[in-house]
């Protein structure tokens, strides 16, 4: 009772049966997280980086792939799914709407492989048309894909990503978004795409995102991870900015604070396999603020896992999340 008056450490959690041991932390007292945290998606991951479809079918079955995002992503970036998944879009009718789902986004990851993350103008012409033959790839099965399962948001989302990387305008991505939400209104891995999508550097206007996400919260119950779309829209304008205290402000630390309470700090919050994703993005933000309180039950919460996106904005991400980790 008093931790909670005072503010100390957070009651944890009921144990998760599927939890993953944490490993060997480093000397700093991080980790990086593997799998979501979850043996079932570990499960998931060594069968497909074995090329086991049949397991890769066994091991989806707790999961709902055409809404975990968070799921097809652990596949989506191994690299040599892409050697054997045609076999199974070709040879499985029964699931080849799964199966072209997977190539479909592992082809987008693939085609960012290729572009790598320099800027435009350092990236080869031949980079330029391995990327674009990829996404060309990538467009045609999560098409498919979509259309077999009309259901699914997943499909939807990663075309918003292909369509931003192919240039194909703000019309075909603005019904790409409209049909993700149509199929859920408060999906957050869309959200973060669109939010994307809105910054400046894609042809957004300065202050549109911000906007974006703040209008999405509005909508969002108490405990939903879409709280995390104010806290990445700070993220982007840290970014955009030129200014490393761009948002140590009390107006920005105060919002920060109020959304971290109404989403992931809230008790309606359900901790999903890689609810640590949640938390470092809200851990990035606060810590970007200069904000002290909120930040540490955040980190405490973490205990030290650590996910490499959002810090990779960082020139050294794990020191900087272990750095600000020890603060917290």
């Amino acid at each position: 009772m008093f931790g909670k008056l005072f503010g100390g450490r957070e009651e944890r959690p009921e144990t998760d049966p599927h939890a993953l041991p944490v490993p060997r932390r480093q000397k700093n007292g991080m980790y990086t997280l593997r799998a979501l945290g979850d043996r079932r998606v570990l499960a998931l991951v060594e069968a497909a980086d074995a090329g086991d479809w049949e397991a890769v079918k066994a091991a989806l079955a707790p999961f709902d792939l055409g809404r975990d995002h968070q799921v097809l992503g652990e596949i989506a970036e191994l690299d040599g799914v892409q050697d054997w998944i045609g076999r199974a879009v070709e040879e499985d009718k029964e699931h080849r709407a799964e199966a072209l789902l997977i190539s479909g986004a592992r082809y987008i990851d693939w085609g960012w492989e290729a572009r790598t993350d320099e800027r435009a103008v350092n990236v080869s012409q031949e980079q330029w048309r391995v990327f674009h033959e990829r996404l060309r790839i990538a467009e045609e099965q999560l098409l498919e894909a979509a259309e077999l399962r009309p259901e699914w948001v997943t499909p939807w989302r990663r075309l918003l990503t292909s369509g931003r990387g192919m240039s194909l305008g703000p019309a075909v991505n603005r019904t790409r978004f409209d049909a993700a939400l149509r199929r859920d209104p408060l999906d957050l891995e869309t959200h973060l795409e669109w939010l994307s999508q809105l910054q400046p550097r894609w042809g957004g206007e300065p202050g549109e995102a911000l906007a974006f996400a703040r209008d999405a919260l509005a909508r969002a119950p108490q405990g939903h991870r879409l709280g995390c779309v104010v806290a990445m829209a700070h993220i982007e304008e840290w970014v955009e900015s030129d200014g490393e205290d761009r948002l140590r402000t009390p107006e920005i630390q105060a919002e920060l604070r109020a959304v971290a309470d109404h989403s992931i700090l809230h008790p309606a919050y359900v901790r999903a396999p890689g609810w640590q994703h949640d938390f470092n993005t809200f851990a990035m933000a606060l810590s970007l603020a200069g904000e002290r309180h909120t930040v540490r039950r955040v980190f405490q919460a973490l205990d030290g896992a650590y996910t490499s996106w959002p810090w990779v904005y960082f020139a050294e991400p794990e020191k900087q999340f272990a750095r600000r980790h020890r603060r917290g």
